[in-house]
């Protein structure tokens, strides 16, 4: 039997920790042929050059494409979307998968979307539904939705939310987030293995700070300010150590790892910047680390699990749903530093204690595996390929 090929992108350093599992099951199921598709921040040193960890994953890379430009102006991204659509558009109609896998919503999934659709390749979206207010992430991520034929999002409230959309139920199925899986799967990382890999010594309190740009809702002036701000806020924890990595590719990305850069070198008994951890040692600092500080959703979607708490800065991750270990705060000095405070309370801390992760839905590990089933198995006709709309009045059974 001819195995069903899968067509996987992955982008950035975020979405391979979110897709590893399942790009395991693929590659272990020989009723299946995994086609990884790399582009994006995966291929600039600049970024970590994270192929690089997909390569030492073992992974057979099937594609690479450069897409990014040396600037992350507006312009710059709309042209690296271009390029998107120009470089997958090819490579999907050479390749002819079967399926098509997006996890999220990066600038740089829209338009590959929009090609598999022209290609009549069925897309399967992971992660859809969610929102996030402070990103242009926000209307990608829908708009991938809609373009997408089956849909894996990562909680009720957000399968909902595509059915909303009009999606089909039938092909719309809640499993939790895949990356969820590493917490049951991954080998971990001891606190002494972590301080030789960082470099560093965890003998003092230490925080992760991950901090991207805010995309929407302010001007593009506006990174600089905010990255100020959480860098004044930290002035006076004088005896708290920092573990930054560094911000995406999207507008404004590079201004504020200028602004970590010069940080670290002023403070370099507190301040270590990273281009990127990979998953694992960025798990790690999940598990050994005292608090997380900054606007990524990792943060409200990993940081759960570890009991971790976590300040979240801006409206960055607006809208999403969060458990009780996220202290959310606006972008100034004083609110951050109330963040900060209350964070590194043990009474807080201790509230956390049998705190459990709203995406994390079946607790045992095997996300990644349900969602390969269902893309091995689901039947590649009509029903999957004709899109049409699902009024709220047929899903509720009140036509």
């Amino acid at each position: 039997m001819t195995p069903r090929r899968i067509w996987v992108l992955t982008t950035t350093r975020a979405d391979y920790g979110l897709l590893y599992w399942l790009l395991r099951e693929i590659d272990d199921d020989p009723e299946l042929e995994l086609m990884l598709a790399v582009t994006g921040t995966h291929l600039s040193m600049e970024f970590g050059l994270t192929v690089r960890e997909i390569e030492r994953d073992g992974f057979r890379i099937h594609r690479r494409m450069e897409i990014l430009l040396s600037s992350d102006s507006r312009v710059a991204m709309t042209k690296a979307m271009g390029l998107a659509m120009l470089s997958c558009g090819d490579a999907l109609a050479e390749d002819c998968p079967d399926l098509l896998v997006l996890l999220g919503d990066r600038f740089e999934i829209a338009p590959v979307a929009l090609a598999a659709v022209v290609q009549g390749i069925p897309v399967a979206h992971v992660h859809g539904g969610e929102t996030s207010r402070g990103a242009l992430d926000e209307y990608f991520r829908h708009a991938v939705s809609k373009l997408a034929n089956m849909h894996f999002p990562a909680a009720e409230a957000y399968r909902q939310r595509i059915l909303q959309m009009g999606e089909d139920p039938a092909l719309t199925f809640n499993y939790g987030s895949p990356g969820l899986d590493h917490l049951y799967r991954s080998e971990s990382i001891g606190r002494e293995a972590l301080v030789k890999a960082l470099g560093i010594p965890l003998d003092r309190p230490t925080a992760i700070v991950t901090y991207h740009p805010v995309t929407t809702g302010e001007s593009d002036t506006s990174a600089d300010a905010q990255i100020m701000a959480l860098l004044e806020a930290l002035e006076p924890y004088g005896d708290l150590q920092i573990v930054f990595t560094k911000a995406n590719a999207d507008t404004q990305g590079r201004e504020i790892n200028a602004r970590l850069t010069q940080w670290c070198k002023a403070h370099p008994e507190r301040g270590h910047l990273f281009d990127s951890l990979g998953q694992r040692l960025y798990h790690s600092c999940l598990r050994h680390l005292d608090l997380m500080i900054g606007n990524s959703s990792s943060g409200l979607v990993e940081a759960p699990s570890f009991r971790l708490p976590v300040v979240n800065i801006g409206s960055r991750q607006e809208g999403r749903l969060t458990a009780d270990n996220v202290i959310s705060t606006d972008c100034n000095v004083a609110e951050i530093r109330r963040g900060i405070d209350r964070a590194l309370r043990a009474e807080f801390r201790d509230t956390l204690v049998d705190l459990l992760n709203p995406y994390d839905r079946f607790r045992d590990g095997k996300t990644s595996r349900r969602i390969k089933e269902t893309l091995k198995t689901i039947p590649l006709n009509e029903t999957l390929t004709k899109k049409r709309f699902h009024d709220l009045s047929v899903v509720a059974g009140n036509d």
